[in-house]
């Protein structure tokens, strides 16, 4: 193990976790301003009942993921779920398990949604437009897919046992919202978008007037720079150690996505991306759904889950780590498999 092979991790690795940061910073003023909320509040206005509500929120979750990340969108759209189905007399389950599931389902769609696009992508990065020219498909399987699990799976929670009860949060759009507009364009266009967004998200911090406390504990620098120095510190021994870093450079697709599952559930999919891309894979949007994907088997298998857990244990829901993992053991293999099937083009 050389400073060479560390280096060449730390590359690969920290331009990924810099959007992502930036990208919660856009968003901390963004929520600050009212637009999550909002949003959530125009989606829970949906005719229809309980499943109509939970599928607007989920499309709301999936269109944050897109363009915010899905960590931006556990932790600023978790609430909002959370209190759509307060108001309207609905089990909180399906939107409490659907922030996360539909979070990590709909980050397929462009580089920026997830860290682990960006990491494995290092090799050969392109624009988001690009990105999602080929993934599309993919993506709106498994958006599709999560909902309708969800809506079936928790159908009893979807019947009202209170008066409805929607209360219109305030709005007031100022940097936050314009920087969300201006990541966007970045994330689309540029193919190296981690440096502007950061910038964008500290401008927006700053003229937002978002209170210090508030900015740390939504960029949470200490449990990013932990998994990112894991990442690292994994990335580093896959290029040191003969054959780790080659376990995705000639497998198939099939085989190829379910190696990054395994992979995910065992170490988290950030350092798991950093050691299965240490070799470029030989099918790295396969490698990417399996990523993506399979951390909705376990707790263990993302960042945003662990994100989760806090903000949900914080706005009073008991989210439970067992019962995440016995939904997922149902929906990882339905929304993979028919993802891989929807993904031709690789």
């Amino acid at each position: 193990m050389t400073w060479a092979h560390a280096h060449e991790a730390f590359s690969q690795a920290w331009p990924a976790f810099a959007l992502v940061a930036g990208l919660l910073l856009v968003g901390a003023a963004a929520a600050r301003e009212g637009l999550f909320s909002e949003l959530g509040a125009i989606a829970a206005r949906a005719p229809g009942g309980g499943p109509a509500l939970l599928a607007s929120l989920l499309l709301v979750t999936a269109a944050v993921t897109a363009v915010l990340n899905l960590d931006t969108a556990v932790v600023f759209l978790t609430p909002v779920l959370l209190h759509a189905a307060r108001h309207r007399g609905l089990g909180e389950e399906p939107f409490l398990y659907g922030a996360v599931f539909m979070a990590n389902s709909a980050s397929l769609l462009l580089p920026g949604s997830n860290l682990t696009n960006l990491i494995v992508l290092a090799h050969d990065p392109v624009s988001g437009s690009a990105f999602a020219a080929r993934l599309w498909p993919a993506w709106v399987v498994a958006v599709a897919v999560t909902i309708v699990f969800l809506a079936v799976v928790f159908r009893r929670h979807l019947r009202p046992t209170l008066a409805p009860a929607i209360d219109r949060p305030p709005f007031r759009p100022r940097a936050g919202s314009s920087a969300v507009a201006i990541a966007t364009v970045l994330v689309l266009v540029l193919a190296r978008p981690a440096l502007p967004v950061l910038a964008v998200g500290a401008a927006a911090v700053l003229v937002g007037r978002v209170p210090l406390r508030a900015t740390v504990r939504a960029a949470n620098p200490v449990l990013l720079g932990g998994v990112l120095g894991v990442a690292v510190l994994l990335g580093t021994l896959a290029r040191a150690i003969h054959g780790l870093g080659h376990l995705a450079t000639h497998t198939g697709r099939w085989t190829t996505a379910w190696l990054g599952v395994g992979a995910a559930v065992l170490v988290n999919n950030l350092p798991a991306a950093s050691v299965l891309s240490a070799e470029a894979p030989a099918h790295p949007r396969a490698l990417l759904l399996g990523l993506d994907l399979g951390p909705n088997l376990a707790v263990s298998g993302s960042l945003s889950a662990v994100l989760w857990l806090q903000v949900a244990r914080a706005a009073e829901a008991k989210p439970s780590v067992v019962r995440y993992s016995l939904l997922g053991l149902a929906l990882v293999p339905l929304s993979l498999t028919l993802a891989l099937l929807a993904a031709t083009r690789f």
